[in-house]
């Protein structure tokens, strides 16, 4: 299990101001389901140009959760020149801190946060499509967006990039691009840092990484597929090879090789090692 603080567990099992305001001055969506979080957040200014009322609408982890929960409480009565300085920091470090792999959670609250205020700025208009080029085609985040949780996070490895914006938690393909993006921005070479590829992940042992898969399984792919009416079950483990099945809905559905790949193996190469390959058993009696 994670190492949450009491403050998380609170805000997960009592999460303020969930829902949607009908008559919002702001909305921003980012995450997707693809990738296990997604998040809705509006606001409602004053007539004196506070914020007034704010609420979210959140699909993932307790980590999501909480990081959603907090961030309307911590912009209530602000201004929105106020709001916009808010950061990803300022919401983990009012949960008492969160996991490193989890602070991708209020780095995807500062950006609901900083899209609901682009909507009102540009009167309701859509907002833009991303700046910057896609590096994670994976999980869709550009070079400038990797640039920004660097700087603002001092972060100094690709595995720390990953557990802030997710980047490099797919394929891994994208690794010595985010390594040379980090180079850049630290100002230096980092001669003596262990391959991205030594550091992606402790290595495991067999113990270890099953009890990883599970949990990974358990706090991440079963809440995503269980609200599509699904289950997934794993099976079996044999080296870097994982073995899961479908169930419910998701057995017989079309997309069932897409949830595999994009969310289930993703997941787990970002959770657990990337070497991981995903292999789904369509029918476990008849083996």
């Amino acid at each position: 299990m994670w190492d949450y603080t009491d403050k998380v567990m609170d805000h997960f099992t009592n999460p303020r101001n969930v829902g949607k305001i009908d008559d919002y001055d702001g909305i921003g969506e980012v995450g997707s389901l693809a990738c296990g979080d997604a998040l809705t957040l509006t606001f409602k200014l004053d007539n004196k140009g506070r914020i007034t009322d704010a609420k979210f609408q959140t699909f993932g982890c307790a980590s999501a959760i909480a990081s959603s929960s907090v961030l309307t409480e911590i912009i209530k009565g602000m201004t929105i020149e106020e709001a916009e300085k808010v950061t990803n920091q300022q919401i983990a470090d009012k949960l008492g801190g969160l996991p490193e792999q989890k602070m991708h959670c209020s780095v995807m609250g500062q950006e609901a946060l900083e899209a609901a205020i682009a909507y009102y700025r540009n009167k309701g208009k859509t907002a833009p499509h991303k700046e910057g080029k896609i590096v994670c085609t994976c999980f869709g985040v550009t070079d400038l967006e990797i640039r920004r949780v660097i700087q603002e996070n001092d972060l100094t490895t690709v595995e720390q990039v990953t557990n802030f914006c997710k980047a490099g938690g797919g394929c891994g393909g994208c690794h010595g691009e985010i390594e040379h993006i980090l180079q850049d921005v630290q100002g230096k070479k980092n001669n003596q840092q262990t391959p991205v590829t030594a550091v992606r992940h402790k290595k495991l042992s067999n113990i270890q990484k099953i009890q990883l898969i599970q949990e990974t399984i358990r706090e991440q792919i079963r809440p995503v597929i269980r609200s599509h009416g699904g289950d997934l079950e794993l099976v079996d483990v044999e080296g870097s090879k994982v073995i899961v099945a479908l169930r419910g809905m998701c057995a017989s559905c079309k997309m069932a090789d897409v949830t595999m790949k994009d969310l289930v193996q993703a997941k787990l190469r970002e959770f657990v090692t990337e070497d991981l390959v995903v292999e789904e058993q369509k029918d476990t009696a008849q083996l």
